[in-house]
């Protein structure tokens, strides 16, 4: 794929069932990749299953499926076309873990896009306190996407159909709601739309003459439209760090027959070339790229954003693995972190936090489990200030700059220096417990090679019961391994839609 239209990546954020796959499978399928013959596959498929007429959402559910069986998708079907942008869906609702994926992963969502349902019963359902609605919008802008689009769905369900009324209700709650949270409503484009009929997704509907369109307002300029196609190119274009040192958290590692070995990934930070001699940490292995693939198109260089796959030399699959970080030998190569100061945020504790906790930490492509070694300030969560050092414990609600010490070998920078490796979310109990920044590294010199699987205890740490040495590879909240492709003849590289992690504010207003 050419580089002359500027790539965005967006996440499609609601409560369940307010038409999120009805809607995206709508953009997918008038302004997508997917070729003619896999839509007539699917039709036929949605004709016999008895659905009468195609679906939108059809199309999303079947690649979810063929995804969750572990069949190869190319990227392109998760992609569309605006006329100003190639827009990635990162990670497409209704996916297992699709709230954690939120949070973590290596794709920098530019914008969201939250979809509301404004039939009798099913807005009220989704912003109340037990909807999804309000936890995806707070998380969206917890976990920093500035870019915020309202799509105000199953216009023609309301009562009357098509009821500027209702419309004018929704907008009002969802714009009090989302300024509590930070976002200023004059930034965002609220679209009332059918994404199964059609309307005001890529042209104005005859169905809505009331509607005179949507403006935003920011300080670089306005910018105004009907549809939510419009409102998607309204998207302010991401700025990209091609100025600092490489850093690529591997996504998964292939064996490819007649090539070797391929590591996947998304480069964050830097520039990759072929030729180029990287370091992968924390394994400290280091060696040449003899190729860099994007979309099975040979680059020159890829820059961040861009999701690739690069040839490595004399380097074997059980060599790295998903979690390192490639970076540029001569120029900040990465290091493996001895420990880290962080200023986290308590989202979700059902009890106290003391020192001695040890959750596990997903930052970037990572899945670690890390002590909280040390409490040492409680702060204000708005205003940073110091309000009590060494706390005893801390509870939801709380902020906090900690200690935290990995339990296995990881890979993380200082948010000031890289922003994607340098926050993250602590998952425990199969829920996201909190997030934080990382404030601070001390890195450790290693001189020798060391295995992604092997377990080097640092000082003070100890495995918590549940997470013993043998335990952490089963443990439930430990991410699946990826999967083992050395005995595999042949594999074909593929780019499937990468989960999110997106940057971090530190400032939620008004919000418990």
């Amino acid at each position: 794929m050419g580089k002359e239209k500027l790539h965005i990546n967006i996440v499609v954020i609601g409560h369940v069932d307010s038409g999120k796959s009805t809607t995206t499978g709508h953009l997918i399928y008038k302004c997508g990749g997917i070729d003619k013959r896999t839509i007539e596959k699917f039709e036929k498929e949605a004709a016999e299953m008895g659905k009468g007429s195609f679906k939108y959402a059809w199309v999303l559910d079947k690649l979810k499926a063929e995804r969750e069986r572990g069949i190869t998708i190319d990227i392109s079907l998760w992609k569309f076309e605006t006329s100003k942008y190639y827009v990635t869906i990162i990670d497409a609702p209704g996916h297992r873990d699709f709230i954690k994926n939120m949070i973590t992963g290596t794709s920098q969502a530019d914008c969201a896009v939250l979809i509301v349902a404004a039939g009798v019963g099913e807005f009220e359902a989704g912003i109340s306190k037990n909807g999804q609605t309000r936890e995806h919008a707070l998380l969206a802008y917890t976990l920093g996407v500035k870019q915020l689009i309202v799509g105000i769905n199953k216009m023609d369900s309301t009562e009357p159909n098509y009821s500027q009324k209702r419309y004018e209700e929704i907008v009002k709650e969802v714009s009090t709601y989302i300024k509590k949270i930070g976002y200023n409503p004059d930034t965002v484009a609220f679209v009332p739309i059918s994404g199964w009929n059609g309307d005001n997704m890529l042209e104005p509907s005859p169905n809505m003459t009331w509607f005179k369109g949507w403006k935003i307002n920011r300080k670089d300029g306005s910018a105004s439209g009907t549809t939510l196609l419009e409102a998607l190119d309204a998207i302010q274009p991401p700025t990209r760090p091609t100025d600092k040192p490489l850093r690529l958290p591997l996504q998964d590692v292939y064996k490819i027959g007649g090539i070797g070995t391929v590591p996947v990934g998304r480069v964050e930070t830097g520039v990759l070339k072929p030729g180029m001699v990287v370091t992968f940490a924390p394994v400290n292995v280091t060696t040449e790229v003899k190729s860099v693939e994007m979309h099975h198109e040979a680059l020159t260089e890829a820059l961040p954003g861009d999701n690739v796959g690069f040839n490595v030399k004399n380097v074997s699959v059980k060599d790295i693995r998903r979690g390192n970080v490639a970076g540029d030998s001569k120029n900040d190569p990465p290091q493996e972190a001895a420990n880290f100061t962080a200023q986290v945020i308590i989202l979700n504790h059902p009890g106290q936090i003391s020192a001695g906790y040890a959750p596990v930490l997903d930052c970037h492509t990572a899945h670690i489990a890390c002590k909280f070694a040390e409490l040492k300030e409680k702060i204000d969560r708005r205003s940073g200030k110091k309000l009590e050092d060494n706390p005893k414990s801390l509870k939801s609600g709380d902020a906090a700059i900690v200690d935290m010490i990995p339990g296995k070998p990881m890979c993380v920078e200082s948010f000031s220096e890289y922003p994607p490796l340098g926050r993250f979310a602590v998952r425990d109990m199969r829920q996201t417990v909190a997030v934080g920044v990382i404030k601070g590294v001390e890195k450790k010199v290693s001189t020798t090679a060391c295995s992604g699987s092997s377990f080097r205890s640092p000082p003070g740490w100890t495995c918590p019961e549940n997470l013993t040495r043998e335990a952490s590879r089963r443990h439930p909240n430990q991410m699946p391994k990826p999967p083992q492709l050395a005995h595999v003849e042949e594999q074909r590289i593929y780019f499937e839609p990468l989960p999110i992690f997106l940057s971090f504010s530190p400032h939620l207003q008004g919000i418990a």
